[in-house]
C-alpha cells in the first residue's frame, strides 16, 4: 500500500506517526523510539514543538481543532497531522530549524503527488491551504494538556 493511502486510511495520531517513522528512516536511516505526543492550547502561530532533551512533541490542540472544522476531509487534516509531526519528528533527531524545513518539503514532495494536501501544506504553510484559519481568535481557553496514550508503541515490550 502507497503512503498516500496508508495516510488517507489513518484512524489515529499513531497510525499517522509510523508513516513519519517509516519515511524518515527510509529516506535518512534516522529512527528515534520512545516517543510522547501531548496535546495542548498554544498561540496560534504554533503549530507544534519540540522541547530539547525531552521526549515528547506538544501539538497545539486549539489549532488542530481548527484545522479539523474547516477541512473538507479527512485527507486534509491527516495530511496536516503527518506534515506536523514530521517536522517534530525530524526536530527530535537534531535538525535545527532551517534543515527541518528543507527536509520536510524534500521528503513530504517526493512522498506525495505535488496536488496532494500533504504536498501543499509542506510547501506552503496551512493558512494558505485553509485560508479560513487566518482570522482565527487565539485560544482563551488554557486547557490542561493531554498525553495521548498508544501513540509511539513500536518499540513497547510485553514483559511477562
Amino acid at each position: 500500500m502507497s503512503y498516500e493511502e496508508r495516510l488517507d486510511r489513518s484512524e489515529s495520531f499513531e497510525d499517522i506517526y509510523r508513516i513519519v517513522k517509516q519515511v524518515v528512516m527510509e529516506k535518512y536511516g534516522l529512527r528515534r523510539g520512545g516517543m510522547g505526543l501531548v496535546l495542548a492550547s498554544l498561540p496560534n502561530e504554533i503549530a507544534a514543538y519540540h522541547e530539547i532533551g525531552s521526549n515528547a512533541i506538544v501539538l497545539n490542540a486549539s489549532l488542530l481543532k481548527a484545522v479539523s472544522s474547516v477541512a473538507k476531509s479527512k485527507k486534509i487534516l491527516n495530511s496536516y497531522v503527518f506534515v506536523v509531526l514530521l517536522h517534530e519528528y525530524l526536530h527530535t533527531l537534531g535538525f535545527d530549524e532551517r534543515q527541518t524545513r528543507e527536509l520536510v518539503r524534500e521528503t513530504v514532495t517526493t512522498v506525495f503527488p505535488s496536488d496532494h494536501p500533504a504536498s501543499r501544506i509542506a510547501t506552503q504553510t496551512i493558512y494558505d491551504v485553509l485560508p479560513e484559519l487566518r482570522n482565527l481568535p487565539q485560544p482563551s481557553i488554557i486547557s490542561k494538556p493531554l498525553l495521548i496514550k498508544d501513540f509511539d508503541t513500536d518499540n513497547v515490550k510485553y514483559i511477562g
